[in-house]
């Protein structure tokens, strides 16, 4: 009883001194704060602490760069195939198998780098897949026939999927203000990235051809492998890892370029050998986290890949009524028959886009207001009841309000799926949950060509019920996620109480006991 009575009278008088600062509303430590009688400091404390400032600033427009390289490169999957398909005369299933072999790369490749990540280090991680994908996009400009293109696009895939991994390290370095609001306008650079990938091909491809395409694109690659030696290492990764000086060194040095103060005290080691095992994704506290995501992501995927295939079909036949007649006329053609981009083709194409911009904004008012899962749960939802209106016979001004809507939709769900998976993941497997999330959503994206164009051809309703369907499900699983990430600090370990949570200094403060304790586990 007395050593009880004596803990808990330090906890209150450490809580009594702080209670002004935590009474802000909430709000995130100052930047000018440095409590001089705090001996430890976490991370996650540095973090909130130093704030976003310069060094995050130049951190988005990298992270940034890379998301616009991986959205040119599947940009240019719809551009290429039909070009293919005249220049080589290829059939109808090579063409699909060249856009397939992509997401094959993906899907096998998400996982390890997930894994490499967590393992040596997101910045080792992630400057390994960006030089990947860096040189074979660039050979694949100079693929003499069909197999070699085949391949080197496989091989571009497998690098590609190591890019969200540029998340996972830009995540570690966002305080929790600012953390939903930053990753969700780093979505914006995909959104710029398919943009000027339409725009590049409506002026090199009918001088210079395809593969000056295939090379130009891959110059946002070239600026961030040359811009990725300033990158540091995460420090949460550091201190995970044991790397103690190398964790202190980077706050300190984001701690100048911000020109904040770091804590006073001492950085709190809660080294884990153990880290980027499949195994800790199936914990009992992770395991029905995990499944629901992988579900989720596959779902986004499955569809918003699945729109932009369908939408193209959709406005060429002016409306669902309309296809089933189109698709009679179609059959009659010869299989090798081809038809190249039309400047139409382009604008369609740039205008389905341009829907992805307020998908963004909406997400980005509601991701704080609502939360995670509820913001995740809307879109699908949203998106499910969208594709059921177009079983209606509607003119073409109506089905292009609906596809734009469904759209912003689906990719603000892919985005609060970007903002959610990191923060609910601790440090020791941050990368590979997000890798293996990725992983799965390259499944559904394999899979959903089989939908939207060979079952389309036998029913529209049906496929427009699958895509549905899928997404009311994932709606569903949405809700039953079983932690809201909103307002909740990254958590550094696994070892750490589940329900824990790091609201700002005062949270720690009061829980520095418990993480002392459970560092040592």
């Amino acid at each position: 009883d007395a050593i009880s009575g004596e803990h808990e009278i330090q906890i209150e008088g450490v809580q009594t001194e702080l209670e002004a600062i935590e009474l802000e509303d909430g709000a995130a430590v100052p930047k000018e704060f440095a409590n001089p009688t705090d001996d430890t400091f976490m991370v996650e404390d540095a973090v909130e602490a130093i704030g976003f400032g310069k060094f995050q600033w130049k951190l988005s427009v990298l992270t940034g760069l890379a998301w616009m390289a991986d959205a040119m490169e599947m940009m240019i999957l719809s551009i290429l195939a039909p070009q293919l398909h005249c220049e080589w005369r290829l059939p109808s299933w090579q063409v699909a198998l060249l856009t397939s072999v992509v997401f094959v790369g993906m899907m096998c490749s998400s996982t390890l780098w997930g894994n490499i990540s967590d393992q040596y280090g997101r910045k080792t991680g992630l400057k390994i897949s960006v030089f990947w994908t860096l040189y074979y996009g660039i050979l694949s400009g100079f693929a003499p026939v069909y197999s070699w293109i085949l391949v080197l696009r496989g091989l571009v895939g497998f690098g590609i999927g190591g890019v969200p991994q540029s998340v996972t390290l830009y995540a570690e370095f966002l305080p929790m203000k600012a953390r939903a609001k930053c990753i969700l306008l780093i979505e914006v650079f995909w959104a710029i990235g398919t943009v000027f990938e339409v725009l590049l091909a409506v002026f090199v491809m009918p001088t210079l051809g395809w593969r000056w395409l295939l090379i130009l694109s891959a110059v946002p690659l070239l600026l961030f492998a040359i811009l990725c030696f300033w990158l540091p290492e995460s420090a949460r990764y550091d201190v995970l890892s044991g790397n103690q000086e190398k964790a202190i060194a980077t706050l300190k040095r984001i701690a100048a370029e911000n020109g904040a103060p770091m804590p006073l005290g001492k950085l709190i080691i809660s080294r884990q050998e153990d880290r980027g095992k499949m195994r800790d994704l199936f914990t009992p506290q992770f395991r029905w986290t995990t499944l629901l995501l992988w579900f989720i992501w596959f779902s986004n995927a499955f569809s918003y890949y699945g729109l932009v295939l369908l939408t193209t079909e959709l406005f060429q036949a002016g409306d669902v009524c309309s296809i089933s007649s189109r698709r009679k006329a179609v059959k009659a053609k010869c299989s090798l028959a081809c038809e190249y981009l039309t400047e139409e083709d382009y604008t369609d194409l740039l205008w389905t886009t341009l829907s992805e911009f307020p998908g963004v904004l909406v997400t980005l008012w509601i991701i704080d207001r609502i939360g995670r899962k509820k913001t995740m749960a809307l879109s699908f939802f949203v998106f499910s009841f969208c594709s059921l209106l177009l079983f209606l016979c509607v003119g073409r001004n109506v089905l292009t309000v609906l596809l734009f809507i469904a759209r912003a939709f689906i990719s603000g769900g892919f985005q609060a799926a970007y903002v959610y998976t990191p923060e609910v993941y601790p440090t020791a497997t941050r990368a590979l949950g997000l890798g293996t999330c990725s992983g799965m959503a390259r499944v559904g994206a394999l899979i959903t060509p089989f939908i939207a164009q060979v079952m389309l051809e036998s029913s529209v309703y049906l496929t427009l019920v699958v895509y549905s369907g899928c997404c009311l499900l994932a709606a569903v699983a949405s809700c039953f996620l079983p932690i809201e990430t909103k307002g909740r600090g990254l958590q550094e370990s696994s070892h750490r109480e589940w329900g824990q949570e790091m609201v700002g200094r005062v949270s720690h403060n009061m829980g520095v006991t418990r993480s002392n304790s459970g560092s040592q586990e």
